[in-house]
């Protein structure tokens, strides 16, 4: 792609962004939300390949399905309350719509259906910014309306979403889709809290965006798409391959590392709004997705050549992503000591 092109789109999901997250009125969110997918759209479909084509073109459909539903209900709302302002969203129709509309934005079950092929029909830098910026702006209007929604609708969503990211991760072999099924169970976990505690949620989307971020360079730097390339790849570049391995698993949650400081924050709000088990019910269907992530850290490091997986070997790596992948990696494996410092900053 022409550089002067891709700093165009770049700079478009940057605006975007930043007009959804800080206006207060609809139709400005909406057009940022706008911006946004016209700007993602040519970085998914760059590779003229067919499967890329297909992407962009679910990805467009859904998503301005998705923007017409949020301009629909926030007409009306406006039409009953006289209202356009975002926290002001009273109508109990307006807020069920609201909720279809984010829920179809981000990927929860059940609107989930276009993640996963959308992810992986994208290449992985741009599945990178699918899976963390372009969630970013309806996460924020989850966010300011959070008040208005329907606790007991966005836990039976969350529950579900925990489950189906689990359990359709299990059978996987593309990482792409792995890593989506991954990003539907991390968003269970967003949505079951966001009625009780928002900030949480945005605790838990900073440190799962952290994490993500730190994968998918690795991954894009020993150019991994599939597990059995995954297997080769320890001889090759065993330190990156090292720090992969512990972000896969601050991924999947285990208490050393950073991804272990959101679920045990949300599982202790949960019990003291008394919850226990919706608590207790999410906790073990995130071992559905434990079971992929050590799927994953197995082929990452303890596979080793020689076996009987035929594949193309790929011997060359991006050399300049190594440093942004360090600070990542440390960031997304040793931040629990220092919880207390954050969860008051967030």
């Amino acid at each position: 792609m022409n550089p002067q092109a891709k700093l165009i789109f770049t700079i478009s999901l940057l605006l975007g962004t930043a007009i959804t997250t800080s206006s207060n009125h609809w139709i400005m969110a909406w057009a940022g939300l706008e911006i946004n997918t016209l700007a993602i759209l040519p970085l998914i479909s760059k590779s003229h390949h067919p499967r890329a084509i297909e992407a962009a073109t679910k990805y467009f459909l859904v998503q301005a399905t998705a923007s017409t539903l949020l301009l629909f209900s926030s007409m009306t709302n406006a039409w009953y309350t006289g209202q356009w302002d975002i926290t002001q969203l009273t109508h109990p129709i307006s807020c069920l719509i609201l909720t279809s509309a984010i829920a179809m934005k981000l990927g929860l079950v059940p609107f989930h259906f276009w993640f996963p092929e959308v992810l992986q029909g994208a290449p992985l830098t741009t599945g990178l910014l699918l899976a963390t910026v372009m969630k970013f702006p309806p996460i924020t209007l989850f966010f300011l309306t959070s008040h208005s929604l329907n606790p007991t609708l966005l836990t039976c969503m969350a529950i579900l979403s925990a489950a189906l990211g689990g359990w359709m991760g299990l059978n996987q072999t593309q990482i792409r889709k792995i890593l989506a099924f991954s990003s539907i169970a991390h968003l269970g976990w967003m949505t079951i809290i966001i009625s009780f505690d928002p900030k949480l949620t945005l605790l838990n989307f900073y440190i799962y965006s952290l994490m993500t971020a730190a994968t998918f360079l690795a991954l894009n730097s020993i150019k991994a798409l599939k597990l059995t390339t995954l297997m080769t790849t320890w001889t090759k570049t065993p330190s990156l391959n090292a720090m992969l391995f512990l972000t896969l698993l601050s991924l999947a949650g285990l208490p050393p590392l950073t991804g272990f400081l959101p679920k045990w924050l949300i599982i202790q709000e949960l019990t003291k709004q008394s919850m226990a088990p919706a608590a207790t019910v999410i906790s073990l269907l995130s071992l559905l997705g434990l079971f992929f992530y050590l799927r994953l850290a197995y082929c990452t490091t303890i596979t080793l050549p020689p076996h009987t997986t035929n594949h193309m070997k790929q011997w060359h790596t991006n050399k300049p992503t190594h440093i942004t992948i360090a600070i990542l990696t440390t960031l997304s494996t040793m931040l629990l000591p220092i919880s207390p410092l954050i969860y008051p900053l967030s």
